[in-house]
């Protein structure tokens, strides 16, 4: 059952991380945490690839200058899953009693993928989902995700999901979000400062209107959080004035939007670090629904309907015996190892789904 009585409060960071510094941006990372629940958050969500970065340098010169004097260490600061890194955050989350939602770059084997891990208030990591189509030049350093990662998570505050950056503009990818009855989403964004004002695609303009857009079009709140692009910066990816220029400054609009479109809490300036705080209350979903719901009244399943694949896909594929004798999973939800598994009030997203091939796999049609 899908309830719209709940009030709370949330935060949505806008800030800077240590470049390319996994232990100092947690340390960032576990301070804010604390910040957002000594001012009463049930919620305090981070940008993306927060920890250590998002990495500028593959926007500014040739991919080898970039690989040349950034890959290795990229690479060695972006966060295993089973690293003291995420047991701290997870540690923050439970020592403070609130949910985080924070953009990570995970290093799976020799691959890195642009993450985000939801943890709930007592620690227990509910999700870590990967960014399904990294954007642009993003495919040189970051591999993709799969079905499984487009999910909506029970909270004990509200059902909540979460994207990364340009999956706001997957225009499928934001309806399967919107199937599963989301109230409140995290959308998780760098500094948009690059190529400024050649390419308004880029911009802080675009990139809020396609997130103010999420919460008219699928009436959720959005809690929406992005780095920010400083001097430090600057000192940090840049050899000359024209390097300067294409990162840019600033790039920073943290927002908190309701179902109605409208801000929430005051936003900072585009070059500003700090945290935004807004109060939620559930029933402004309802009242936004009256109008459109585009899962519910407001659609035409007649003429219009979604195919969506939530199998989690793996390069090798085991004997679904082998993997019963090793690991227990959901397959609607793609359960991975280390991730608390979704059953119960989980259950209720409304997805009829289908399964074949006895087989890690989940289809649905919406």
């Amino acid at each position: 059952m899908v309830e719209y009585t709940n009030t709370f409060k949330v935060a949505a960071v806008q800030a800077q991380p240590v470049w390319f510094d996994a232990a100092k941006t947690v340390d960032k990372t576990v301070s804010i945490i604390a910040e957002a629940a000594r001012n009463g958050c049930e919620l305090v969500a981070f940008p993306e690839v927060f920890i250590p970065g998002y990495p500028y340098h593959i926007w500014v010169d040739s991919p080898l200058a970039g690989m040349a004097k950034f890959a290795v260490r990229y690479h060695e600061n972006s966060l295993t899953m089973d690293s003291p890194h995420v047991q701290r955050l997870r540690d923050a989350a439970r020592d403070h009693n609130i949910a985080v939602v924070v953009g990570i770059s995970e290093r799976d084997g020799g691959s890195l993928y642009m993450t985000q891990l939801i943890i709930d208030a007592d620690g227990q990591l509910v999700a870590r989902r990967r960014k399904l189509k990294p954007t642009h030049v993003e495919r040189s350093v970051y591999g993709e995700g799969n079905g499984s990662d487009i999910s909506v998570y029970d909270m004990p505050f509200a059902r909540l999901g979460a994207l990364n950056c340009w999956e706001h503009f997957q225009t499928l990818t934001k309806y399967a979000m919107y199937s599963m009855h989301e109230q409140v989403h995290v959308a998780s964004w760098p500094g948009m400062s690059l190529y400024q004002p050649e390419v308004p695609a880029f911009g802080v303009d675009a990139q809020l209107t396609a997130t103010r857009m999420y919460a008219l079009e699928g009436q959720t709140f959005v809690v929406c959080t992005t780095q920010v692009v400083t001097p430090e910066a600057h000192e940090f990816f840049c050899e000359n004035e024209e390097q300067r220029k294409l990162i840019g400054r600033g790039g920073g609009f943290a927002r908190i939007i309701g179902p109605d479109g409208r801000d929430l809490a005051t936003p900072l300036a585009e070059d500003e670090e700090g945290i935004l705080y807004a109060d939620i209350d559930l029933s402004a979903i309802t009242l936004a629904k009256q109008a459109a719901d585009p899962v519910g009244h407001y659609s035409r399943p007649d003429v219009l309907s979604l195919n969506f694949n939530q199998r989690r896909t793996t390069p090798v594929n085991t004997p679904l015996s082998t993997i019963h004798a090793t690991h227990t999973f959901v397959p609607q939800f793609g359960a991975l190892d280390g991730v608390r598994e979704l059953n119960g009030a989980d259950e209720q997203r409304a997805l009829p789904s289908t399964y074949s091939d006895e087989t890690d796999r989940a289809t649905a049609t919406i």
